[in-house]
């Protein structure tokens, strides 16, 4: 195979994953790129050669974000997959003559957030996160709101400071209660969320909801993400209309969209729903991603440590239920929307998707190396992680990674 003579082995980007992202090297501008082993396939440099004649007519690939790319549809992403995974494992001339004009380390690369992302809406969609938080702060009631089993509960973020990896995070400073008084202050509970981003593939109608049943078809594909919180901030400031400051100065994304076709083969059973939902709400066939996600902290002076690995199959509400549910109003998604999870956490202690959660609020650090934590302190880099295993398949993510600078 041509494929196993250039291309290391690599656990992420396999020949069944084939991701989508931007790139740029220092000669050329950003552009569309699909990652495989170690290297990046120029997109657009592959249109210039005429590899795409009959199937896209404009270099779309050109271009600094997907978003017209992914207007094409979902017969041409699949087309054009099928022709990638065609050239890379069929001897042919086209490849001997061609292949070091459009292939490229990653290490040469810059990457780039690469889709321009109109709105993002945030879900609160694991059961066990949303119970963790509620014991925390209301210790004498419900871990759960009584709507929460109803329906998936979500805010819409901040588009802007949307990020992605290498890209650093300045803390925030913004309003804080410290016991009586209020006063303006760096942020001292800096946290993450671990969090899975679906990436909307199509439109619909304003006025016309997405029926559950097609909710799937919507996502071109999902990317990691990372939603920094200031937590004191936060605090303070989210009642009686939620997160505002705490939340909207940076979210991460992982550089790397792994599109639903490779994602499908690893869909799981979700987890059974105990309250019945309106009919809107209802699947025939509840399923979910089999992602194991890690999150690991490195300090300042390179210690390093695995801090929690979650799994998006614990999610209690489905991506087809937050599509369906964004959309029942008549909401209309567009080309290029993020719609996240919210923070992942499982059963165990070790599956949580938060440091508030991790620490308990801070009550309990937890070892980096030989340093130890409640929270992120500037000079830490949050690193995370994914990867879907079945068989011999395996495809992951890559990185997202940032670093908290003054």
């Amino acid at each position: 195979m041509i494929l196993a003579s250039f291309i290391e082995h690599h656990p992420h980007f396999t020949l069944h994953n084939l991701p989508y992202g931007i790139f740029s090297t220092p000669t050329k501008s950003a552009r569309a790129g699909m990652a495989i082993g170690n290297h990046i396939i120029d997109l657009s440099k592959l249109f210039e050669l005429h590899f795409f004649d009959g199937l896209i007519d404009h270099n779309v690939f050109q271009q600094q974000t997907l978003n017209a790319y992914i207007a094409l549809g979902q017969h041409t992403h699949l087309t054009v997959r099928q022709k990638i995974q065609q050239l890379l494992t069929t001897e042919s001339t086209f490849f001997q003559q061609h292949h070091t004009a459009f292939l490229f380390q990653q290490g040469e690369a810059k990457m780039h957030v690469p889709v321009q992302i109109g709105d993002y809406t945030d879900f609160y969609s694991s059961e066990e996160h949303a119970a963790n938080v509620g014991k925390m702060f209301r210790p004498n009631a419900e871990p759960l709101l009584p709507n929460w089993k109803h329906m998936p509960i979500a805010y819409h973020g901040r588009s802007s400071s949307i990020i992605t990896t290498n890209t650093n995070i300045k803390r925030p400073h913004g309003q804080i209660l410290k016991g009586e008084d209020v006063v303006f202050s760096a942020s001292q509970t800096l946290d993450i969320e671990i969090e899975l981003g679906y990436i909307i593939g199509k439109e619909n109608p304003l006025g016309t909801p997405v029926n559950i049943d097609a909710a799937d078809s919507y996502i071109f594909g999902a990317v990691l993400l990372n939603d920094f919180s200031a937590r004191d901030i936060q605090r303070w400031e989210y009642q009686p209309l939620g997160p505002f400051l705490g939340k909207n100065f940076a979210t991460s994304i992982s550089p790397w969209i792994v599109p639903y076709d490779a994602l499908k083969d690893f869909l799981t059973d979700a987890p059974n729903q105990t309250q019945e939902v309106l009919p809107y709400l209802q699947e025939q066939n509840r399923k979910n991603f089999d992602i194991e996600i890690t999150f690991e902290i490195e300090t300042k002076d390179k210690q390093k440590s695995t801090v929690a690995v979650t799994n998006a199959k614990y999610l209690y509400w489905t991506a087809a239920q937050q599509i369906a549910h964004h959309t029942i109003n008549g909401c209309n998604l567009r080309i290029g929307d993020l719609i996240g999870t919210g923070t992942i956490s499982g059963k165990e202690k070790s599956s949580f998707g938060s440091l508030l959660e991790l620490t308990w609020n801070g009550k309990e650090k937890i070892k980096i190396g030989k340093e130890e934590r409640t929270f992120l302190q500037d000079g830490d880099t949050t690193i995370l992680s994914a990867v879907c295993k079945i068989d011999d398949k395996q495809i992951g993510f890559g990185e997202v990674r940032n670093t908290i600078i003054e």
